[in-house]
């Protein structure tokens, strides 16, 4: 199955248009910090977003925002004014949602002071009864076995194996 979540924030407006059967489309650029090497810019992806998807995407989702992106990539071959063709990747988004706006900047968090409510006084609890093992009954004139077996020759000292060292472990 071909599923990708992505991390990203819209860098160009989303763009609405419809195909000749009415069907909403919805395009827009998004960029998502590289992090394999820091120092490179920020890889861009299409997006693309299709029928009601498409509406709410134009409606709710703007140039700046960070977003979650789940859906499906895809590859398509672009032919290009030089005369060459060239392959882009694509996400046909399947779900988005909001996690607020801003760029891919680490900056401190804002500190958050959390009011809890007082806890309940006097509230009974339910614990759900316990059930009881119940002893289990040996069928009528079968006599447990009982195991017989002896050695005849006793180990000597038991030694355990010694640990590998995990830094000696090849890869």
């Amino acid at each position: 199955m071909n599923s990708c979540v992505l991390l990203a924030e819209i860098i160009q407006e989303p763009q609405l248009r419809y195909t000749s059967d009415n069907l909403a489309v919805t395009e827009m650029l998004v960029q998502f910090p590289n992090s394999q090497k820091p120092e490179e810019p920020p890889a861009t992806l299409k997006v693309v977003g299709w029928g009601n998807l498409a509406t709410e995407i134009q409606q709710n989702y703007h140039q700046g925002d960070r977003v979650i992106i789940a859906g499906r990539l895809g590859m398509h071959t672009v032919e290009r004014q030089e005369g060459f063709k060239e392959k882009r990747a694509e996400l046909t988004v399947q779900q988005i949602q909001s996690v607020g706006s801003g760029s891919f900047t680490t900056s401190p968090a804002p500190a958050v002071t959390e009011t809890l409510p007082p806890p309940p006084v006097n509230v009974p609890s339910y614990e759900p009864p316990r059930s009881t093992p119940t002893p289990v009954a040996t069928p009528v004139n079968v006599s447990p076995q009982v195991n017989t077996y002896e050695p005849t020759t006793k180990p000597s000292s038991y030694q355990p194996a010694e640990e590998p060292d995990p830094d000696d472990i090849p890869f």
